[in-house]
């Protein structure tokens, strides 16, 4: 929360909200532990490795469709293509915005 919100931690614990040496020590090494997360599996190689206290078999897979997802997959076979190119993003939104097409029920 402290580093979405760019707050000191003492000011998330209730402090006056002024950056203190600790509150500076705790951000660097959160940014440094942020660091060594893989940005995809968000695993650490450690958890991996048996010399650094870690396990090969650390994890499992599991598989989750996501249905939102799934909808804006399919939909990007549907951009005209007038529309489509380079950072052309597909969003969700909400149907009860009633929308031009979103049969509102």
């Amino acid at each position: 929360m402290c580093e979405r919100f760019r707050i000191p931690h003492s000011a998330f614990l209730g402090g006056d909200g002024r950056w203190t040496a600790l509150d500076r020590a705790k951000a660097l090494d959160w940014a440094e532990w942020r660091r060594s997360v893989c940005p995809e599996c968000h695993t650490r190689l450690e958890e991996w490795d048996r010399q650094r206290g870690g396990d090969p078999h650390a994890y499992v897979t599991d598989t989750l469709r996501c249905p939102g997802c799934e909808l804006i997959e399919q939909e990007r076979d549907h951009v005209p293509h007038d529309r489509s190119g380079y950072g052309v993003k597909i969003q969700l939104l909400p149907r009860r915005l009633g929308l031009p097409g979103s049969d509102e029920r």
